[in-house]
């Protein structure tokens, strides 16, 4: 039997007939039970939320359910941005493994030592192929989180995002089966299945890449051995008219994660936004811990450049060989959407285009969670996509 999955976004308020219809008819065209149901539902299905569980856990005949609350939902070919409504996503899984892992603070801060993992899991590393992530940003210190995970297992890529709630209300939900779980959770997936991510950052680099000369903490001093904020300056002014007009809050700093690369290119740089410059001082604070010796360049997010950047990996995947994608799990950011494109659907359909009706479910995310190279890391502005194909 070979893998197989549906997705459907459903717009409205909720009722029990809606997704209960909806299960039901999604279970009808998978045609075999489910090993996987992912969820995503807009804030206010959150007063009903064991209801909408249980509805679809019974219906669709789904023995794991997760997924998150969030202020927009995505599907195949379209996105549902502050509406109500929730996106499903049926996985059967032949013959491959899924387990669920909670995870709190307190066990993050007790997490030493790899083994700690190992223990609460029951998994090493090549026990795993992927982790699903979604996490509470307001309860729970992801990065610190993901910094231990990466330690336990390196190289086995995670991917997910961080809840939402209310606009400006510092609450999310994360759920598993039929109730919600505090702080996270990581599903394990593995056996025969292969995931391949895509995680476009939505950047260009500007000006040329240098080395760090001079940093401290989160304070860029001297790059190429010139005040930072005068390497800023100027590759602000080597830009054209329009793009200096587009680059006025838009322009973050990319950190190689690669040494030893002779001719850097577009995505070798890990992507950080720029929280402060100082023209006195010549430092320019970043959201990241730069390195002496790390090569850094600035780059420029833009709507162009971010629908740039997703084309040309969706370019890249779709030309992988015997890669034959069967579904897709999208964390978009939620300053994506039409605040930066202007136009409704822009990256569900850039990626309807690349791989027509295939099954997808996603939500905007308040952080996005993607690798990078061989490292795990938490994102902003970044759509996070990952395909699961046979092997």
């Amino acid at each position: 039997m070979k893998p197989k999955a549906v997705s459907q976004l459903v717009r409205g308020r909720f009722s029990e007939q809606l997704v209960k219809e909806a299960a039901i008819a999604l279970r009808e065209k998978l045609g075999q039970n489910p090993t996987l149901g992912i969820l995503f539902v807009s804030v206010d299905y959150i007063e009903h939320i064991n209801d909408v569980l249980e509805i679809i856990r019974l219906n669709a005949r789904v023995p794991l359910l997760t997924g998150c609350s969030t202020q927009g939902i995505i599907g195949t070919d379209e996105e549902s941005e502050a509406q109500s409504g929730f996106s499903l996503l049926l996985l059967s899984l032949p013959d491959c493994q899924v387990k669920a892992v909670p995870f709190t603070q307190t066990m993050v801060d007790e997490a030493n030592v790899a083994d700690y993992w190992y223990e609460k899991t029951g998994l090493k590393p090549d026990d795993v192929k992927a982790w699903l992530v979604f996490a509470d940003p307001f309860t729970c210190r992801v990065d610190d989180w993901l910094k231990s995970w990466n330690r336990a297992y390196p190289s086995v890529p995670c991917f997910g995002g961080l809840a939402c709630g209310p606009t400006q209300s510092a609450e999310s939900w994360i759920f598993l089966n039929d109730s919600l779980v505090e702080q996270g959770i990581a599903i394990a997936l593995s056996g025969p299945i292969r995931i391949e991510t895509v995680v476009s950052q939505g950047c260009k680099p500007i000006g040329e890449p240098l080395t760090v000369t001079h940093a401290e903490e989160n304070y860029l001093l001297t790059i190429g051995s010139k005040p930072a904020f005068e390497v800023l300056n100027d590759v602000y002014q080597s830009l054209s008219e329009d793009e200096r007009q587009k680059a006025r809050g838009h322009l973050v700093a990319g950190l190689a994660l690669n040494e030893y690369v002779e001719d850097f290119k577009q995505g070798d740089f890990i992507v950080r936004n720029i929280l402060a410059a100082d023209p006195s001082s010549g430092a320019v604070a970043i959201n990241a811990l730069p390195r002496v010796g790390q090569t850094m360049q600035y780059h420029l997010r833009d709507a162009t450049a971010a629908a740039a950047d997703l084309t040309t990996l969706l370019d890249k995947a779709q030309k992988k060989k015997k890669f034959k994608p069967f579904a897709a799990i999208l964390c978009n950011c939620n300053g994506r959407g039409r605040e930066l494109f202007t136009v409704p659907n822009h990256d569900a359909h850039l990626i309807n285009e690349h791989f027509p009706n295939l099954p997808l479910a996603g939500f905007f995310a308040n952080g996005e969670v993607g690798p990078i190279g061989h490292q795990n890391f938490i994102h902003s502005f970044t759509a996070s996509l990952a395909f699961f194909s046979e092997i």
